[in-house]
């Protein structure tokens, strides 16, 4: 059985939490992004950032599996868009080499569980018995 089987909520998992911290993460250093970032960067990377715990917690209510996935998968495209907007606003001077690798740090911890989810649902999708 696997964690998602045994969860009452999407709170309780791993996957979820991690990309929780990663967005408590991205509004702590955006803060300190310069104001005319406001509705450009900061907002980008903070709107990408939030679209990947929410789109685990859509998924997790997800009944079948294909939904699940595809709920899923854009959490894996957001999760990707973060990854640029971590390396723009290092080259932009706007984040420190310190806060750059603690950013891309939690965001492969969320990148490596959120990855092992997906492949377990397609496993689980292709080792189903056919009718």
């Amino acid at each position: 059985m696997d964690e998602m089987q045994k969860t009452k909520t999407f709170k309780e998992l791993t996957m979820w939490q991690k990309a929780h911290k990663f967005v408590l993460d991205v509004y702590k250093v955006t803060e300190h992004f310069p104001k005319q970032e406001l509705f450009g960067l900061t907002s980008q990377f903070r709107r990408a950032a939030i679209s990947i715990p929410a789109n685990e917690a859509e998924g997790y209510k997800r009944k079948g599996k294909q939904e699940k996935l595809r709920f899923f998968n854009i959490a894996q495209a957001s999760l990707e868009e973060t990854r640029y907007y971590i390396l723009l606003s290092k080259d932009l001077n706007y984040i420190s080499l310190d806060e750059e690798q603690s950013l891309t740090t939690n965001i492969e911890d969320a990148s490596k569980s959120l990855n092992a989810y997906c492949y377990k649902i397609e496993t689980d999708i292709h080792t189903l018995p056919t009718k």
